[in-house]
């Protein structure tokens, strides 16, 4: 294994368990502010996935690309569907005017 892949293993467990304990401690109040935010960069990150997966260097790199672009978009759909299911429940109920 290079040595570069362990640094880089341990960034990653590293900021999953500090994004984790963030994301736990956001009051429920700030949840649809932060759920466009990170919606926004997933969209980054699957454009991000396909340049890699562009690449082709290694089957391997065209591999995990894939994977990336899957995963990534399929958490932005679902992020834009949780967001907008959120804001439908704020919006008030009027009777219609006749």
């Amino acid at each position: 294994m290079p040595s570069g892949f362990v640094e880089s293993l341990y960034v990653f467990v590293l900021a999953g368990f500090i994004g984790f304990e963030v994301i736990r401690r956001v009051s429920p109040l700030l949840h649809t502010p932060l759920m466009s935010l990170t919606n926004a960069l997933d969209a980054i990150v699957v454009v991000a996935a396909i340049v890699i997966a562009g690449r082709q260097e290694t089957r391997l790199s065209t591999l995990l690309g894939a994977i990336a672009v899957a995963a990534s978009f399929s958490n932005m759909v679902g992020g834009f569907l949780i967001t907008d299911r959120m804001l439908r429940m704020f919006k008030t109920s009027r009777p219609k005017k006749s």
